[in-house]
């Protein structure tokens, strides 16, 4: 009986904090993102993707909201377009690309503009 609830323990132990390592991975990825996302694209996308930055609203075309611009497209063709920039993409030449992020930068930037 002694044994069995020992394994109990360990087995509500182990959830535990594999629970609590998931929460904070999650927390830590949508923190790098965000800090990406606020240096990188909300001086024009805005701070919600609205297309409401303050740059955006000087440019011409504006940027687009992103629940409408990413209806419909894959996050092969976001983390593209994120990577190379608009105008290699078809999009306006406004958009810089983002060669500088390493691939999990572009996934993860990508994921949190998807969830905006």
């Amino acid at each position: 009986m002694k044994l069995r609830n020992r394994l109990a323990k360990g087995i509500v132990i182990g959830a535990t904090v594999a629970a609590l390592t998931g929460a904070v991975t999650s927390y830590l990825w949508a923190a790098g993102a965000k800090d990406v996302y606020d240096d990188k694209c909300a001086g024009c996308h805005g701070p919600g993707g609205k297309g409401d930055g303050p740059a955006g609203k000087m440019l011409q075309p504006p940027p687009q909201d992103f629940a409408a611009a990413l209806k419909g497209k894959s996050d092969d063709y976001i983390r593209k377009v994120i990577k190379e920039g608009g105008a290699a993409n078809g999009k306006s030449a406004s958009m810089p690309p983002s060669s500088d992020l390493t691939d999990d930068q572009i996934k993860s930037l990508a994921d949190y503009i998807k969830h905006l």
